[in-house]
């Protein structure tokens, strides 16, 4: 129709400016799917520096008390709304260019208090227990209370302030979201070392791609991208199908021609989605190749943190041992000496051999062979235990890279990329150079001496 073509031009634009805002909004949110995806399962006692996932219950020595339900958490967050409604009356002019008047009723919650607390925690599994240290992260709690009265409820100025917002139904609404204790939690976030003890961490890393905590498991947090990603896309394809639907309507054309014009806009915005796809799947399992590599790093970083420790262990016991045993020696010589025997008879003599004693029990080493056994002991354990979890950790992330590139439609993008398999860590593979644990000496050579 003459005339409209103007100001109807603006509508595939516009349309095509929110259908790119949905791509783009799709492709961040299948992104972290994948992300989520791409990273198994950690135990918390073979957790490692970079980004992890782990599982377990939420355990603190001296939790918090929450404000509202006052129970025991580790992290919780209270409000309280209180309700308010009026009748508003409003002039206004008409079609016609009459003044009227009309009346109209609002209402809504308006919140008078609020606040939240948070301590660092430990997240125990069978295995052992990590501290996480919640600030800055995205926190998923669960609600541990959620209540609405009036005044004659003792809540309502127990827990609630004494004034009142304009126009109030005096009904309140008090509302608690936490992280009970002993909650299973799943958290994701940057690992890193602690500053006062040898172990891993989980806190906040401004270079991290995400930092969860949530009281929902692993497969309704990965659902719930999924949908958020198909989500923006058809709510992009509808827009952009709309935008030119409606320019191609004001300009008078047929049935047959608008139809093909929404079919067109509609395949172009499916097109890009497609690609972008593309792209998002390829990046994917590239990084996931990368974390495949980087996990046998870590297996390889144990068994040389096991070659060189290990010797070094027994090189230290051996000397405790070799040391307790000649101060016990001299110890017994001296005390053999304790007595001398009188002037003219044969025996040991007496001069010096006190104050030799004497000096030597002051001078009395605190002995520590047991403790050095006990040491090297722990030490393998954990060296083994590490190197074991380290071992289990390469093989479910190489299984779960082999799952995805023979699972369609990734497949195809493994296949143009020529991505292959990552082979499995067997026992076979695993026995290199084993550490010989002799604490016996070794005896001289005969040749040598």
């Amino acid at each position: 129709m003459p005339g409209t073509e103007g100001p109807f031009f603006l509508a595939p634009l516009l349309g095509g400016v929110f259908a790119l805002l949905c791509l783009m909004a799709g492709y961040r949110t299948g992104r972290r799917g994948k992300l989520i995806e791409n990273i198994p399962t950690s135990s918390t006692a073979g957790v490692f520096i970079g980004l992890v996932e782990v599982k377990g219950r939420a355990e603190s020595a001296r939790p918090l008390t929450s404000h509202l339900a006052s129970s025991s958490c580790v992290y919780y967050r209270w409000s309280v709304d209180e309700h308010w409604s009026r009748t508003v009356t409003e002039s206004y002019t008409d079609s016609k260019g009459r003044h009227r008047t009309r009346t109209r009723h609002e209402s809504g919650w308006k919140t008078m208090a609020s606040g939240d607390d948070q301590i660092p925690f430990y997240l125990r599994d069978e295995d052992g227990a990590l501290l996480i240290r919640p600030q800055g992260a995205r926190i998923e709690p669960l609600t541990v209370f959620d209540a609405i009265c009036g005044r004659s409820d003792p809540l309502y100025y127990g827990k609630g302030p004494a004034t009142a917002v304009a126009h109030s139904d005096h009904r309140r609404r008090f509302t608690e979201d936490a992280l009970p204790v002993n909650q299973f939690l799943y958290v994701m976030g940057q690992a890193r070392e602690r500053q006062d003890v040898v172990a891993a961490e989980i806190a906040q890393d401004d270079q991290a791609p995400l930092f969860l905590i949530s009281v929902r498991p692993e497969a309704q947090i990965q659902s719930g991208h999924r949908a958020a990603f198909v989500g923006w896309n058809v709510g992009g394809l509808f827009l952009v199908a709309a935008g030119f639907g409606i320019w191609f309507g004001s300009l008078g054309h047929p049935g047959g021609a608008l139809a093909a014009g929404i079919v067109a806009s509609a395949a172009g915005y499916g097109l890009a989605a497609a690609l972008a796809w593309l792209w998002m799947a390829y990046n994917s399992l590239i990084d996931l190749r990368q974390r495949v590599h980087r996990a046998w790093s870590q297996v390889d970083v144990l068994l040389k943190r096991r070659h060189d420790l290990i010797p070094n262990l027994v090189e230290v016991v051996q000397g405790l041992r070799d040391h307790e045993r000649d101060v016990q020696t001299a110890l017994a010589t001296l005390r053999a000496q304790w007595t001398a025997t009188p002037p003219g008879v044969e025996g040991p003599d007496y001069q010096g051999l006190r104050a030799t004693v004497v000096a030597l029990a002051e001078r009395y080493p605190q002995l520590k062979a047991r403790e050095g056994f006990e040491s090297l002991q722990r030490n393998l354990s954990e060296t083994e235990q590490r190197i074991a979890l380290a071992r289990g950790y390469f093989n479910e992330i190489a299984t779960h890279y082999n799952t995805r590139l023979e699972t369609i439609p990734e497949r195809f993008v493994a296949r143009l990329a020529g991505l292959k398999p990552q082979g499995l860590l067997a026992a076979q593979d695993f026995e290199r150079a084993p550490v010989n644990v002799d604490l016996e000496p070794t005896p001289p050579n005969p040749a040598t001496a």
